[in-house]
């Protein structure tokens, strides 16, 4: 009868040191086709910013909300920011960052309007325009919106935009031609139409300025130069 002994076995165990993975968490808005949690890829813009991230080992964390709500969160400690923001709205407390992606300003018609596009105060004398109150639009709309507020109509969000532009609570609407067209699209909505192109803006991050976010603002700043040039 064979007796089978229990051999003593050396277990060779070898340590690795792994670097921790780097995050940085940001807060978002759902402003498709530049940020959203509807989107595989959360949106174009935000796929930009994360393949310039991952170059340096970085992954990003996006938490979506509504857009003040998303402004407000970004305050917090932990988080680099908001983002994507026109640089009007980079708020007290947050320094803007290089650029990341290109939006526009366009004013949005319902159906196809022949009236020759002089300037907005010219078009405020007969027509009604729509906007998006939680927006901070540029100086030189913001203007005419305190120099003529019978003109403009509010909408919450985007989307009450497109609609009440769509049934004819006015015959205007300034936002960005390509968030609108494409939420005309996932929307069905069919009489909406680019009327002219006021001007293009850069989308930046509002980043939140204080001490703790300091490295990562600078690393941030030349990682984007790099990528921009």
């Amino acid at each position: 009868m064979n007796i089978m002994f229990a051999l003593p076995v050396t277990l060779m165990i070898t340590i690795s040191v792994v670097k921790a993975e780097t995050v940085w968490k940001i807060t978002s808005l759902n402003w498709e086709p530049y940020s959203s949690a509807r989107i595989v890829n959360q949106g174009n813009s935000i796929q930009k910013l994360r393949n310039v991230l991952k170059k340096h080992g970085i992954t990003l964390q996006v938490e979506f909300y509504p857009w003040l709500r998303a402004q407000e969160i970004a305050k917090t400690k932990g988080y680099l920011g908001y983002f994507p923001a026109w640089p009007e709205e980079v708020k007290d407390g947050f320094i803007p960052s290089e650029k990341v992606d290109i939006s526009n300003v366009s004013i949005m018609s319902r159906n196809v309007i022949n009236h020759k596009y002089l300037n907005i105060k010219h078009l405020c004398k007969n027509f009604k325009i729509g906007f998006v109150r939680t927006y901070v639009y540029p100086h030189l709309i913001a203007n005419m919106m305190s120099e003529n507020p019978d003109c403009f109509v509010g909408a919450p969000f985007e989307s009450s935009l497109l609609l009440m532009l769509s049934k004819g609570r006015f015959d205007f609407a300034v936002t960005d031609s390509i968030v609108m067209e494409y939420l005309a699209s996932q929307e069905g909505v069919g009489n909406i139409h680019h009327y002219v192109t006021l001007m293009d803006k850069e989308l930046v991050i509002a980043l939140r300025d204080a001490p703790d976010n300091r490295e990562k603002i600078k690393l941030l700043s030349r990682l984007l130069k790099n990528s921009n040039n």
